[in-house]
């Protein structure tokens, strides 16, 4: 199938752009022809963040939508709350510069990009889910030609099954990619293309969100109450903070954020979120509530210095697939729209400069590079750059404080030094027998739950007779016990949000890891912190994974 612009990923970035190209040639008298590829069963069902929502790029998107009844944007910040958690006490703290929600919104991201994509296809935008975008596609000179989703309908033993549906080529004079974090694509892209070569980018470091959504007593509920909170449950030498979101009919949304740069390997993502819900302010704001959805995805933490270099011949990278994610305010939704609007922009100054073949086919948009270095983006990001990496060099959160009081007292971004970092997250993994054991609650399942039980409130699914898309590289298949259980202890068994990974066989002194890739709820974390990166995360069969509502 040819298109103008294929878009990979129906997030926030790829829908702004898929809108913006439609608008732009519409004003222009142009024919353009745009799809967008999502992964997801449908729009948002992959879709999973905080969200407190900054507009400003939506109001440049699509300024009448404070009018537009159909819009899921409803509940404005009313208060921000910042505390200090220890095991037992709240200690409430001045709000720093980067939380001041002033103008800002709680929403479900899942529902902002399903209206997002209803308006793209208002427009003539064709939107394809359940079609998940499993290579890149060439033309003979090395530039881009597209993408090919993935074959349907194979067996576990890589034989077509009665319900085989070859997978599609869509072309496209521009590919976009916009899959988020750690998508499976623009890895492959940035190491073809050496764009973090090109930008001298600093290794990406990831956070892992584990999330959950709760319907809470009346009595309990504020509307429009944002809180986050550091230290307790998480220890000094983590970088990990907790958020709670207020909003809609008495539905608090409330998780925790831990640095995958962790180092004590008996971290567990998933029983940090559950000892959080044991402090006393949590127990008592859950209490007679219930947890009504679960989910888990990772997010960009390496900022400025991790940005690569953004286009590569016939294709851009937007979004998360990037890296814009504001740190220290924790949002890249605006951003990200604002890098498809940008990208959008430098394709239509292509076409009317020399036509959509001429302008477009396998050539290198470098408009997009410099659009974004003069947008609002590059300076917001560039003020910001040294807040994380602060958190190793002044040797973790109570050095990180002082830091970072100076920074957003002081210094305003404008300090003429820039921190590096120089390490992957699983480089930062210690041994096991240099690490203490960390004990979780015992899930009551009232307020604390077992993984398998939470898992069920994803809704994930894939068909489980097809080939794994968990897959151990070629030539380390003896990793997973000889190395990460032998000396770590198989943290992958423990950063999972969904019970993926199982060592089994212990006892009978036959260990070996097995792999439950039908649990998979695609957070990328085991593509970030397994010893030695061995597996390859690649994408199942299309409309497989969790199915979020209100994520």
């Amino acid at each position: 199938m040819e298109y103008d612009v294929v878009i990979v990923g129906g997030g926030p970035a790829g829908l702004s752009a898929a809108i913006r190209l439609k608008q732009g040639a519409q004003a222009a008298g142009v024919e353009l022809s745009v799809c967008v590829v999502e992964k997801g069963a449908e729009i948002g069902s992959h879709i999973l963040s905080g969200n407190v929502f900054d507009p400003r790029s939506l109001d440049e998107l699509l300024p009448g939508w404070r009018e537009m009844d159909d819009c899921p944007i409803k509940q404005p910040v009313k208060k921000d709350r910042m505390l200090f958690l220890t095991k037992d006490r709240a200690i409430p703290l001045p709000i720093p510069p980067p939380l001041h929600n002033t103008g800002n919104y709680i929403i479900s991201l899942s529902q902002l990009c399903r209206w997002l994509a209803s308006k793209a296809e208002e427009l003539g935008v064709e939107i394809y889910p359940g079609f998940a975008a499993s290579e890149v596609v060439y033309h003979a000179d090395g530039s881009v030609k597209g993408i090919a989703t993935r074959d349907m309908g194979i067996g576990k033993d890589g034989k077509p099954k009665d319900t085989f549906q070859r997978g599609m080529e869509l072309h496209g004079k521009q590919t976009l990619i916009a899959e988020g974090t750690r998508g499976s694509l623009a890895e492959g892209l940035m190491s073809r293309f050496k764009l973090r070569e090109k930008s001298r980018a600093d290794p990406q470091t990831y956070g892992l969100g584990v999330k959950e959504i709760w319907e809470v007593h009346p009595s309990k509920f504020q509307p429009g109450l944002v809180q986050h909170t550091i230290g307790f449950p998480g220890s000094s030498d983590v970088w990990s903070g907790s958020f709670v979101y207020h909003f809609g009919e008495n539905k608090v949304l409330l998780g925790v954020v831990t640095g995958l740069d962790y180092a004590n390997t008996y971290v567990n993502p998933y029983g940090e979120l559950q000892k959080f819900k044991t402090h006393p302010i949590m127990r008592d704001m859950l209490d007679g509530g219930k947890c009504v959805e679960y989910g888990a995805r990772v997010i960009n933490e390496g900022g400025f210095q991790s940005i690569p270099s953004l286009t590569f011949p016939g294709g851009l990278l937007l979004g998360c697939s990037a890296g814009f994610l504001n740190v220290p305010r924790i949002k890249g939704t605006h951003t990200a729209m604002k890098s498809g609007m940008v990208a959008a922009d430098a394709i239509l100054d292509k076409v009317k400069e020399k036509g959509i073949t001429e302008g477009l086919d396998g050539q290198e948009v470098s408009g997009y590079q410099q659009g974004m270095e003069k947008s609002w983006v590059w300076p917001e990001l560039y003020k910001v750059r040294n807040y994380h990496p602060a958190f190793h060099k002044f040797g973790g959160l109570y050095g990180f404080t002082i830091y970072s009081a100076l920074q957003a007292y002081v210094f305003r971004g404008l300090e003429p030094w820039t921190f590096r970092n120089q390490l992957e997250d699983h480089q930062r993994t210690k041994p096991a027998s240099e690490c203490t054991p960390i004990d979780y609650p015992k899930p009551d399942g009232v307020l604390t739950f077992d993984l398998l039980t939470n898992l069920q409130r994803s809704a994930v699914k894939h068909t489980e007779d097809q080939p794994s898309h968990l897959r151990i590289k070629s030539g380390m298949e003896s990793t997973p016990i000889d190395m990460s259980w032998n000396k770590f202890k198989s943290p992958e068994t423990r950063f999972c949000p969904a019970k993926v990974y199982e060592v089994v066989g212990v006892d009978e002194g036959k260990p070996r890891l097995q792999i439950n890739h039908t649990n998979c709820v695609h957070c990328k974390t085991c593509a970030i912190k397994t010893p030695q990166l061995f597996i390859d995360w690649t994408v199942p069969e299309g409309g497989g994974g969790p199915n979020y509502q209100n994520m």
